[in-house]
């Protein structure tokens, strides 16, 4: 089953995007910025036909086409989330834990839920309406270690016309029975979920060791083979997220330099690679990570809240090390990436590492989809790309539109919709090109419900 054919259409109003990365300067780099004041985005077959000024592109257009007037809003590229766990939607904001003590508590006994078909496919609807609800159009996703928990998500998100990157969880020893793989039977199934799902219409394969203390010796080699023999694939796990965890790592694989030496020996360290956190790295892991061109997924509502620490992104600047923006639920307290551009705020403040509005957004949009090598198809609004976008209300609360009505300058009324911005922010939800989400619909659907 497919989503219908997009319509052909125009959406007019404000719009912004990225065309390179701003740098962090409080005005952006030259050429990085494209911004529109009354723009329009003539929409066709689920990608943008054109972009340009109303007046500009309106003589073009066919008679009767379609306008929807977004004046007063301000349209971006789909937001991008580039770590995240469907599985664990149900046990966000359960009470402060570390990360082990949270795992074996709370994330264990929950994806244990997921042998069910039918539970994981109720998750994988709820997680995907929740994730468009805030902007959020394409995510790497964490399923559990169970195949159907893979199959219910790719076809939720294909139902939708999504672009979405997920796998199975592969782990066989240190944890519950219902969810160790067989050390290679979890290779197999992986092999048997690449060949149904990787690459069918807007969806990619990503090989997921939870993290290296949860796969054996053997189970980490085998993933680095199938990684080897097919290098358009993904791969995301945890590194270096918390101290005790550290320790575990060099108790359980005492031959290897370091935690990331692990995932080097096995040949999973490389440029589709994405590690989960990295607070606890030393500059030179950071230059080793670079070199191969592997990417880091800053998570900081997850990183507060599990007391974690504070994710150094000027360190990784200076080693060349890319960075990413991730939710990280369940242990992550927000899907939203505003939620989480106002927590990677705090967590800068706290080490004199200020971010923009312009590097937030940035990194939000092109700066994830290049993070993910996605950007020849999403992360800005241009012609030729794929028509993911959210259009956001900066009058959507009162609190946000009395601060919004103070600001002079595009910068503050961006910097005001990343503090103060929520899921009700979210004015609308464009994905492929159809309108996936429209926040008044849905909150009227709502009410009537109750």
């Amino acid at each position: 089953m497919t989503t219908r054919r997009p319509a052909m259409r125009v959406l007019r109003g404000p719009l912004l995007s990225f065309d390179a990365d701003p740098g962090d300067g409080d005005s952006p780099a030259s050429g990085s910025v494209r911004y529109l004041e009354d723009g329009a985005l003539w929409l066709d077959e689920g990608r943008i036909r054109a972009i340009a000024d109303y007046t500009e592109l309106a003589p073009r257009l066919p008679a009767g086409i379609e306008v929807v007037d977004y004046s007063g809003k301000l349209m971006m590229p789909g937001f991008i989330d580039t770590h995240v766990h469907y599985v664990q939607l149900d046990i966000m904001a359960s009470y402060g834990r570390q990360l082990l003590d949270w795992l074996n508590e709370y994330t264990f006994p929950e994806e244990c839920r997921f042998a069910e078909r039918a539970h994981a496919e109720s998750v994988a609807e709820a997680f995907l309406d929740e994730s468009l609800r805030v902007g959020t159009t394409t995510a790497q996703v964490f399923c559990t270690s169970h195949p159907g928990s893979v199959d219910a998500f790719f076809h939720a998100a294909r139902r939708r016309g999504l672009r979405m990157l997920a796998g199975k969880v592969l782990m066989d020893r240190h944890a519950p029975d219902g969810l160790l793989d067989d050390t290679l039977g979890g290779l197999a199934d992986s092999e048997r979920l690449i060949a149904d799902w990787h690459g069918r219409d807007r969806l990619g394969y990503t090989l997921t060791p939870r993290f290296a203390p949860t796969s054996t010796h053997e189970q980490l080699d085998a993933t680095g083979a199938v990684l080897r023999n097919a290098p358009d694939l993904h791969l995301q796990t945890h590194l270096s997220e918390n101290l005790g965890e550290i320790d575990w790592v060099a108790e359980l694989f005492p031959e290897c330099e370091d935690y990331l030496g692990v995932y080097e020996r096995f040949g999973l360290v490389g440029p589709r690679s994405t590690f989960a956190h990295g607070i606890h790295l030393t500059q030179p892991m950071r230059r080793r990570l670079a070199d191969a061109g592997a990417n880091i997924a800053f998570c900081p509502t997850s990183n507060l809240f599990l007391g974690s620490g504070l994710f150094d992104r000027q360190a990784c600047q200076e080693a060349g090390l890319a960075t990413s923006l991730a939710s990280d639920v369940g242990g992550g307290t927000d899907l939203s990436g505003l939620g989480t551009l106002k927590a990677a705020y705090q967590v800068g403040q706290l080490l004199d590492q200020p971010l923009t509005a312009w590097q937030g957004f940035y990194r939000l949009t092109l700066g994830n989809a290049r993070a993910l090598h996605l950007d020849e198809h999403i992360g800005r609004l241009r012609e030729g790309g794929e028509a993911d976008i959210v259009v956001l209300d900066p009058e959507a609360t009162p609190l946000l539109a009395r601060r919004t009505a103070r600001c002079r300058t595009l910068a503050e009324r961006l910097f005001a919709l990343m503090m103060l911005g929520d899921d009700r922010a979210v004015h609308a939800t464009w994905a492929n090109g159809a309108c996936v989400h429209q926040r008044d619909i849905t909150s009227q659907a709502a009410a009537v419900a109750s």
